[in-house]
């Protein structure tokens, strides 16, 4: 039985809201997870990695919409990914948050063309020969 003391938090109460609260977040991280395991082919959705049962505890289960009590039972919330795609996926996110601006697709507002005169020039080249 725990001391209190007047004014005083008792930890041994709130190590057990602690204890419950992940044992709660396991068993529902479990219950979809299995899931999604069972409708999609075990390969990262990004890097297309395949996955078996020796290195499957490093696929993921992603929510697309980021939302992880957003469950629904045909998994169109859900994609796999390995921890590498799914850690990147989330700082993209919480970029966006912190900068206020889309990071997920930097790429289509890139202006340089690093290779765009490559035909003209190789044009060129096929007409000297």
């Amino acid at each position: 039985m725990a001391i209190r003391r007047r004014g005083g938090l008792n930890h041994n109460k709130l190590d057990q809201v602690v204890a419950n609260a992940r044992k709660d977040k396991e068993d529902r991280e479990k219950g979809y997870r299995e899931r999604a395991l069972k409708l999609y082919p075990w390969v990262c959705g990004r890097c297309t990695r395949e996955f078996s049962l020796q290195n499957l505890p490093e696929l993921t289960v992603h929510h697309r919409n980021h939302n992880h009590d957003d469950n629904p039972l045909d998994g169109s919330n859900w994609e796999l990914l390995c921890l590498y795609c799914h850690d990147d996926e989330h700082s993209r996110y919480n970029n966006a948050d912190l900068y206020g601006k889309d990071q997920t697709n930097s790429a289509s507002t890139t202006t340089h063309k690093a290779l765009a005169s490559l035909g003209a020039l190789l044009k060129t080249q096929d007409t000297a020969d």
